[in-house]
């Protein structure tokens, strides 16, 4: 979004692709710094008949009071913009998350406008509901949200709560589906396609029947549309969740969100982070997993052991497969997030029995009123050969390769001249 600024207007949050702002299409306005913010008078009232009309705009006061003054105790966490903290507003008695700006933090009014402009756009069962927000001047940016029972995925599987119990293997199949599912919805079904560029567990928070909605959406950008392969943008997002082409070119791609779904799978599976300092040196859970994805006959090499073996054995190594197709280096070899989410949920139907330790099928697998649920197992069984299929023709072309290179160091000791022709 930094790259569109200039061509917003104060008071406008609404732009495209080609720069111009959808409402009014200004261009060039930009000064001081700022759009979007600071919105007061008049320009509150131009942004309510500028299509924001299902959020709120909540003055400082109302907020302060909501959270007892900001007070220490109301704390929920702590992100890249600022602090959250939990509230309750007074006019309606609902519960709400405030995240109030950090004036040291290294995000700002950019990303403050762009998480207006998102999430009072965007809806859907997975995405964090936006209530409302402040902007009062610069220094009183405030962001409401629907309150989110169960914190983060991340505070599930690296920062349990003594009395809290881990997370079971049908639970994290229903995390990973519904966060497949919200990140299908900004994909595919929005238009422009938006690339949320800032997937990790802290960011999937989790309602009283964890269900996942995604969150912060302060680093999300529209994706390329028409004849444009990629968005060119200065390098942002966490370290460990980072495609590796996004990170040396800064070039942005759908596939760079699925890179970071793939870690945020194979964090679910192994109960380990995207990073870790192990003897004082950084290790990295893609490179972790890959040697030990091969081994075929044990995956509790792999597999958390917070799980206490509790888990199909063959779905979770498919699952694993899934997960380390995304995390591909080639972004070209990576799997569409739709093709994930249809495989997830296929492999999500197969619940775990913790009784019979058998496989049953529970829930319809797409959980979708206009699809039967037999056409929607079809669908989902032959994505998941399709892409078992796939990962099959890689590994032969791997085989093959490899069987080549060597046939031509062999050839090579034997006759170093047959090389030159």
């Amino acid at each position: 979004m930094e790259d569109q600024a200039s061509s917003l207007r104060p008071g406008c949050l609404r732009w495209t692709t080609c720069g111009f702002c959808q409402e009014c299409q200004c261009r060039g306005n930009y000064s001081g710094g700022r759009f979007g913010v600071g919105l007061q008078g008049s320009e509150v009232e131009d942004l309510k008949e500028k299509g924001h009309q299902k959020v709120r705009i909540f003055d400082y006061r109302e907020l302060a009071t909501a959270t007892r003054d900001f007070r220490e105790e109301c704390i929920l966490g702590e992100g890249g913009f600022g602090t959250v903290y939990r509230g309750h507003l007074r006019d309606t008695g609902q519960e709400v998350a405030v995240k109030q700006r950090n004036k040291s933090g290294h995000q700002g009014e950019k990303e403050f406008s762009v998480e207006v402009l998102m999430l009072s756009q965007l809806r859907h069962k997975n995405l964090v509901n936006l209530l409302g927000y402040c902007a009062e001047g610069d220094q009183r940016l405030l962001l409401v949200y629907e309150y989110m029972a169960l914190g983060s995925l991340e505070d599930h599987l690296h920062g349990l709560a003594p009395d809290v119990g881990p997370l079971d293997w049908n639970t994290r199949m229903k995390i990973a589906t519904g966060a497949a599912r919200g990140l299908n919805y900004l994909h595919n079904e929005t238009k422009p396609p938006v690339i949320y560029r800032d997937l990790k567990t802290a960011n999937i928070l989790l309602d009283n029947g964890f269900q996942p909605k995604l969150s912060d959406f302060g680093l999300a950008k529209f994706g390329p549309v028409g004849d444009l392969t990629h968005v060119s943008t200065r390098v942002m997002g966490t370290q460990g969740y980072c495609a590796p082409e996004y990170g040396l070119s800064g070039k942005l791609t759908m596939k760079t969100d699925v890179y970071s779904f793939g870690v945020v799978l194979l964090e679910l599976i192994t109960g380990r982070r995207a990073v870790e300092l192990v003897d004082g040196h950084t290790e990295y859970i893609v490179e972790w997993v890959r040697p030990r994805i091969k081994d075929t006959k044990n995956v509790n090499e792999f597999a958390d052991s917070m799980l206490h073996g509790q888990f199909s054995e063959d779905i979770l190594r498919r699952v694993a497969n899934i997960a380390c197709m995304c995390v591909r280096e080639d972004p070209g070899g990576r799997p569409s997030i739709k093709e994930v989410m249809l495989a997830l949920e296929y492999l999500a139907a197969q619940k775990f029995d913790h009784v019979a330790t058998g496989g049953d099928t529970g829930d319809d697998p797409g959980d979708d009123p206009e699809r039967s649920p037999t056409t929607v197992l079809k669908e989902n069984t032959k994505v998941m050969e399709n892409l078992l299929a796939r990962e099959q023709a890689v590994a032969e072309a791997k085989r093959w390769g490899e069987t080549w290179r060597e046939k031509r160091r062999q050839v090579g000791d034997n006759n170093p001249t047959m090389l030159d022709r």
